[in-house]
C-alpha cells in the first residue's frame, strides 16, 4: 500500500448481568420502550448510585482471560457531556484507576475473513490492550425524519470499554480481533456480545502515515459500525478516502465520522474531543474499591479458553488444526463434542467428523442452535457405538440421527431395531463377498495386481446385495484378507 494504516479500537461490551449498574432495573432486552427505568437511571434529583458487584467481577474476569494487570484500587468518575441519551448529562466511568490494565488479544487464524485465511500477514499475532473500563450504557436512539425517539431501557446497563493499543494494521486484523474478542467474552460467559442487539458496538480509530518511521497521522474516529463486516468495509473505505485526501495535500484532522452502511461512505460529524473536553472529575457518590479480594473470587472461574481447548484436542484426540478450530468455535459446541467423544466406543475423529458434518448439518437446517439441540451428546455417542460394532451402517446410522431428531428421548439401539436396523447374517454376507468376487473377474485380477483402490468397488457391490446392513469396514476387511 502506498500509505501504513494504523489502527485501534474501543470495543463497547454488555456486562451479562441480570440487573442495571447502578439499580436495580432489569436487563432484559426487547421490552417495550422506557418500561426498565427508575429515578436512579433516569438521573432524577436526588437519586443515588448502588454498585453492581456482579458486573465489576464479571469485568475483571474479563482481564484475567485477556491477561490483563489491576490495580490495587480502582475509582469511579464523572464523564460530563450533554447528550439526549444521558439524562444526567454526565456517564459514570472509569478514567485514571480502571478495574483492568494492559493484557491482549490474541488473533486467531479462523477468524479471519475467509477471503484471507491463506495469506494471514502476521500469523500468531497479539494485540495489545491499554485497558478494559467500566461504566454505564447510554440510552437508544432512534432517528427519524424529523424527530428522534429516545428509549432509556439500556440506560444504566453495564458496559465494558475494551481499548486497545494502536497495533491493529488491515481491516482483516480487526475482523479477526472482534471475532477473537467476541469469542473469548462468550466463552467466559460475561457477555452474549451480540452485535445485532447492540450488546457488543465498536468505534474505530484510523489513521495513515507514508513511512514506518513517520509519527502517527491525525486519527478519525469511525462510529455506527453495527457488524463485524462492516467495520471491514467501513475500514477499507476510510483508508482509500485519506489516502486520496493526501495525494491532494489535504491534511487530516482529529475528528469522529459515521459509517452509512447503505450508502457504503463514511460521513463527517463533529470534531473529536480530548479528555479535558469531558471535566472528568472523581465520583462524589461511589467509594473506590479494592480489587484483590474480587479477584480471588473470580479465578477460580477462569474457563479454558479457544486456543488452549483446540490445543488440548489436538493433542488429546488427535484431531485436525481444521476440526479443532470448529470444534472450539463455540464452548457449548466444544463440551458437546468432548461428552460424544469420551462416552463411545467410536474413535475420537470419527466422533469429530459426525459432530461437524451430521449435527452441525441438521442444526442449520432447522435453524437451531447447539445450545438448543433436541439431540443430547449421549445420544449421538450411542448411535457412532452401533456404527462402530457393526450394528448399523453409515447410511443407517443417518437415518437413524434423522429419526433421533422428531424422537429425542428415544434410546438409539431400540429404535435402530424398530426401523428394522438389524446387522446382517454373517453367512449371508459371506456369500455376497464371494458373489462379487465370482461376477467382477477383471477387477479382481487388477487388485490382485496392485491396484487395491479397487476394493472399495467390491465393497460397494456388496453393500447394494446386503441393501445397506453390512458394515462397510468389516466387508473392506474381508475381501481383503480373501485377495490379497
Amino acid at each position: 500500500m502506498k500509505y501504513i494504516p494504523t489502527i485501534g479500537l474501543e470495543v463497547h461490551c454488555q456486562v451479562k448481568t441480570n440487573s442495571k449498574m447502578f439499580c436495580a432495573c432489569p436487563t432484559s432486552f426487547g421490552d417495550e420502550p422506557n418500561t426498565n427505568t427508575c429515578p436512579t437511571c433516569l438521573g432524577l434529583p436526588g437519586a443515588l448510585p448502588v454498585l453492581n458487584q456482579r458486573a465489576i467481577e464479571k469485568t475483571l474476569l474479563a482481564g484475567l482471560l485477556l491477561g490483563c494487570g489491576s490495580p490495587p484500587i480502582s475509582k469511579w468518575d464523572r464523564k460530563n457531556y450533554f447528550y439526549p441519551d444521558m439524562p444526567k448529562n454526565y456517564q459514570t466511568t472509569q478514567m485514571d484507576l480502571p478495574l483492568c490494565i494492559g493484557g491482549g488479544v490474541p488473533l486467531y487464524d479462523h477468524n479471519y475473513p475467509k477471503d484471507y485465511q491463506k495469506n494471514i500477514a502476521n500469523p500468531g499475532k497479539v494485540v495489545r490492550l491499554n485497558r478494559i473500563h467500566l461504566e454505564e450504557d447510554v440510552a437508544k436512539s432512534t432517528h427519524l425524519a424529523k424527530t428522534s425517539l429516545v428509549d432509556f431501557n439500556r440506560a444504566g446497563t453495564p458496559l465494558m470499554e475494551i481499548v486497545s493499543e494502536p497495533d491493529l494494521g488491515s481491516a482483516e486484523e480487526t475482523f479477526a480481533y472482534i471475532k477473537t474478542l467476541q469469542q473469548i467474552l462468550i466463552y467466559g460467559d460475561i457477555s452474549d456480545a451480540d452485535m445485532e442487539k447492540g450488546q457488543l458496538r465498536c468505534d474505530v480509530n484510523i489513521s495513515i502515515r507514508k513511512h514506518e518511521n513517520d509519527p502517527l497521522g491525525e486519527r478519525v474516529e469511525l462510529k455506527n459500525l453495527n457488524s463485524i463486516s462492516a467495520v471491514r468495509r467501513a475500514i477499507h473505505y476510510e483508508i482509500e478516502r485519506q489516502s486520496a485526501d493526501l495525494d491532494k495535500g489535504i491534511g487530516q484532522e482529529q475528528s469522529t465520522w459515521r459509517w452509512d452502511d447503505d450508502l457504503g461512505e463514511s460521513q463527517m460529524m463533529r470534531s473529536k474531543e480530548d479528555a479535558h473536553d469531558y471535566r472528568y472529575f472523581p465520583c462524589p457518590d461511589l467509594l473506590p474499591i479494592r480489587t484483590e479480594p474480587l479477584l480471588e473470587t473470580v479465578r477460580p472461574h477462569v474457563p479454558e479458553l479457544p486456543h488452549e481447548k483446540s490445543d488440548r484436542f489436538i493433542k488429546d484426540y488427535k484431531l485436525t488444526t481444521y476440526d479443532a478450530s470448529v470444534l472450539t468455535s463455540e464452548r457449548p459446541l466444544s463440551d458437546y463434542f468432548e461428552t460424544v467423544a469420551t462416552t463411545t466406543q467410536a474413535p475420537p475423529k470419527k466422533a469429530a467428523n459426525w459432530v461437524i458434518n451430521n449435527l452441525l448439518g441438521i442444526l442449520k437446517e432447522n435453524n437451531t442452535a447447539i445450545t438448543e439441540s433436541p439431540i443430547k451428546a449421549e445420544s449421538t455417542a450411542g448411535v457412532l457405538s452401533l456404527v462402530e460394532a457393526g450394528t448399523i451402517s453409515a447410511n443407517q446410522a443417518k437415518e437413524l440421527f434423522a429419526a433421533l431428531w422428531d424422537q429425542p428421548e428415544a434410546d438409539p439401539a431400540s429404535l435402530a431395531k424398530e426401523m428394522g436396523f438389524e446387522p446382517a447374517d454373517n453367512s449371508a454376507i459371506d456369500g455376497f463377498i464371494d458373489e462379487a468376487i465370482a461376477n467382477n473377474p477383471k477387477q479382481v485380477e487388477e487388485i490382485k495386481g496392485g491396484n487395491e483402490k479397487l476394493i472399495n468397488f467390491l465393497t460397494g457391490q456388496v453393500m447394494k446385495a446386503s441393501k445397506g446392513k453390512a458394515n462397510p469396514k468389516l466387508v473392506t476387511d474381508a475381501i481383503r484378507e480373501k485377495l490379497l
